[in-house]
């Protein structure tokens, strides 16, 4: 007999994650929960991943306090979240103490099925959590992390899946992080883990380059357990397939879900009418999100170094660094490109381009990852580039987490004058900094000194440069009228934009007692507009000249042979390793090259800046803590005679 597949709903969490850039908020999702409660779901993958980060750093939201509410809501479907292994939702590994703390809250709090995966397909990075869930009685459910190289092969993926069954799991999830499953590949690859595994399996993959509804399709052949799908217009582009799609291709076979598709699209209706009011865009899959089959870079990533380079005005070498990503995967070993080592990879990509010269900066996770303290690479990383990076260093064998000390307690103790509760030691322990200023908010609000911050609602991905009506091309000519008079709201100029791009019209005028707009398709100069501040092509050296501000006359004479250290990226300058350690340096301190002065954040991590000779530190230009632009001058040297 047939086994008919069921479905994780994966809206409230990676879909949202993947279009949206995790900008949902609870209050957003509770209208429509007690609807798809209704719909018969495997679970609603609903919490991790990015979306306890974004909760306090730009939501104003407790995350714990998420899962309650959708749990007071959600009263028949499991609630599944993703956790990244040790790295529990943050970026590096945490301490076995923490990981334990955060499970057992977790699921005291309501989630049901934590999905569990390790970048590196790292077994032993798995270890404690798994252990933590099992415990809880919760349902642990391991990934088998899917991508393609020369090391990774089906044998590789089943190995991987024997030894997670071993340890405890209770299913296995095929995570396609980058929709690079081929539809008769997932079939081959669910054939094999169902033939020789004793738990259920499930397929989790994106769309991406288009290959998703095919590859779940082959998989449910195969005999797939539960397969990951979102609502429609959560769907398409770097999210999941949709589950309308899905469901209606299944109907009248042997493997029909029996769902039914009209609430579904009730369902729809609703994400839709949030997607317009919202701004938020639609699902799309582009040329550079197909050529994710050449450079397996995925949706989201692309998306993250879009926003990277434009920070670094430099959108320009976006083929560049796509085709340099490439060649820093299979430097450091083939790592699959999911949180965190994609971090990790395309900030190397990254630098390695604008600075013009590969591994001339390595940031210190890149160097962490070499060292094994992101655990086993899956091959060998080439002998010159591990030189390179940490010289005759020797990378550790054990499981990085044994290196960390169990420090609950103490975290306990730097937070007590804030903190409310277990729950937020757990998050100041996560991520301390971004955990202090939350929890400094809250106080504020709740003694009324400040008024609560409403989260911006923006557009979250800018549009490509093509015929299309842009923001500067809507023209609102607002007249005087009677305060009775009807008016026209942001949102619906915005829908007439959605209309007029969805449309053959060219030019559309609207006009009412209040307000006149004009909307054309098209560019309003001869030239169509860039997204670098510079033209594809321009050598390196121009770009960093043009890109420096006007040089402003000295207030004083300084000599002139003073070597000036300048940011070689947009980020934020921090003068010490740690908000409670010493500066690098100050004015007055003797250096020598390679000497690290201090860092800049950018993309999520830590970069040292190095002198660049021998000499004194003269002046210290940048402020601790505050953002500092491309080329802007940080330090002057006087460099020894």
């Amino acid at each position: 007999m047939v086994k008919k597949p069921r479905i994780t709903d994966t809206t409230l969490r990676d879909a949202h994650q993947s279009l949206w850039a995790t900008r949902m908020r609870t209050e957003d999702m509770v209208p429509i929960l007690e609807e798809i409660d209704k719909v018969g779901y495997h679970s609603l993958e609903m919490w991790g991943g990015a979306t306890f980060d974004v909760c306090i750093r730009y939501l104003n939201e407790d995350p714990w306090e998420r899962i309650r509410t959708i749990k007071k809501y959600v009263k028949q479907t499991p609630l599944q979240m993703l956790l990244r292994g040790q790295n529990l939702v943050g970026y590096s590994h945490y301490p076995d103490d923490v990981v334990i703390a955060f499970v057992d809250k977790a699921a005291e709090c309501g989630i049901d099925i934590f999905r569990i995966f390790d970048a590196l397909n790292d077994v032993r990075n798995l270890e404690v959590p798994m252990r933590a869930v099992k415990k809880t009685g919760k349902h642990a459910q391991a990934c088998v992390v899917y991508t393609l190289s020369p090391v990774h092969t089906y044998q590789h993926f089943l190995e991987t899946a024997l030894r997670l069954q071993d340890m405890g799991a209770d299913s296995i999830c095929i995570k396609d992080m980058a929709g690079l499953l081929a539809p008769y590949a997932a079939y081959e690859l669910v054939s094999l883990f169902k033939e020789k595994l004793d738990v259920p399996v499930q397929l989790h993959t994106h769309y991406v380059g288009g290959m998703a509804i095919g590859a779940c399709l082959k998989a449910v052949e195969a005999g797939v357990d539960v397969f990951d799908a979102c609502s429609g217009p959560l769907a398409f582009g770097s999210s999941q397939p949709p589950v309308e799609t899905l469901v209606r291709a299944l109907q009248g076979t042997p493997w029909d879900t029996g769902l039914d598709l009209h609430h579904l699209f009730k369902i729809a209706n609703y994400w839709e009418d949030l997607r317009r009011r919202r701004g938020f865009e639609r699902g799309v899959t582009r040329l550079n999100d197909m050529k994710v089959f050449d450079h397996q870079v995925p949706g989201g990533m692309i998306t993250n170094l879009v926003v990277q380079l434009e920070e670094q005005k430099a959108l320009h070498r976006l083929d560049e660094v796509l085709e340099e990503i490439p060649r820093v995967r299979e430097d450091l070993g083939y790592p699959p490109l999911v949180t965190p080592t994609s971090q990790v990879v395309g900030i190397q990509a990254v630098l390695n381009v604008l600075l013009g010269e590969r591994y001339k900066m390595v940031p210190q996770e890149v160097k962490d990852y070499v060292r094994g303290f992101y655990g086993k690479p899956p091959a060998p990383i080439k002998e010159e580039i591990k030189k390179l990076i940490i010289g005759d260093e020797e990378p550790i064998t054990c499981r990085p987490a044994d290196l960390l000390e169990c420090r609950f307690e103490k975290i306990k103790e730097e937070i007590k004058d804030l903190a409310e509760s277990e729950e937020d030691y757990i998050t100041y322990a996560l991520f301390p900094a971004v955990a202090r200023r939350f929890f400094e908010y809250r106080r504020k609000v709740r003694s009324g000194e400040i008024e609560p911050v409403v989260a911006e609602e923006k557009e979250v991905s800018k549009p490509q440069p093509s015929q299309e009506a842009r923001p500067e091309q809507v023209q609102v000519e607002p007249t005087p009228v009677e305060e009775s008079a009807g008016t026209m709201t942001i949102n619906d100029v915005k829908e007439l934009v959605r209309l007029i791009n969805e449309t053959e019209i060219n030019e559309l005028h609207v006009e009412t007692p209040s307000i006149k707009v004009n909307i054309r398709k098209g560019f309003l100069g001869s030239n169509p507009p860039t997204f670098g501040e510079f033209p594809q092509g321009v050598p390196n050296q121009t770009v960093k000249e043009a890109s420096l501000p006007p040089a402003e006359k000295p207030a004083e004479e300084k000599p002139a042979n003073l070597v000036e250290v300048t940011a070689p990226m947009v980020g934020t300058f921090y003068r010490a390793p740690a908000p409670d350690a010493p500066p690098f340096v100050e004015v007055g301190s003797k250096v020598k090259k390679g000497d690290t002065l201090c860092i800049i954040e950018a993309m999520k991590l830590m970069n040292e800046i190095e002198a660049e000779c021998d000499g004194e530190v003269v002046e210290i230009l940048a402020e601790n803590g505050q953002p500092v632009e491309y080329g802007q001058v940080l330090f002057l040297i006087a460099p020894e005679e």
